[in-house]
């Protein structure tokens, strides 16, 4: 979304390839919310690890390095929505 970060919240549509993923980000203010739209995901926190599939939301306080990883052999594809916009 264009000039998103001027707003309240910020959604973006991310595809994870097969076997890889995002960068880790710093823990930040906000929090993060975001729904599994095809294939399945696994969310780092901190230490922890969260198996996330198609149909399954996540929605965590940003105050601890995350990530989001596909360790599958199909894409992933996830809207996500941070609160402030931070992407």
């Amino acid at each position: 979304m264009p000039n998103s970060q001027k707003n309240e919240m910020e959604p973006i549509l991310v595809t994870i390839e097969p076997h890889s993923s995002l960068e880790e980000d710093v823990p930040h203010e906000g929090e993060e919310f975001g729904y599994v739209l095809k294939g399945s995901i696994t969310l780092h926190l901190g230490k922890s690890a969260y198996n996330v599939k198609k149909g399954e939301v996540f929605y965590y306080s940003s105050e601890r390095p995350h990530h989001l990883e596909n360790r599958t052999g199909e894409k992933a594809v996830v809207l996500w929505i941070a609160a402030p916009p931070t992407f």
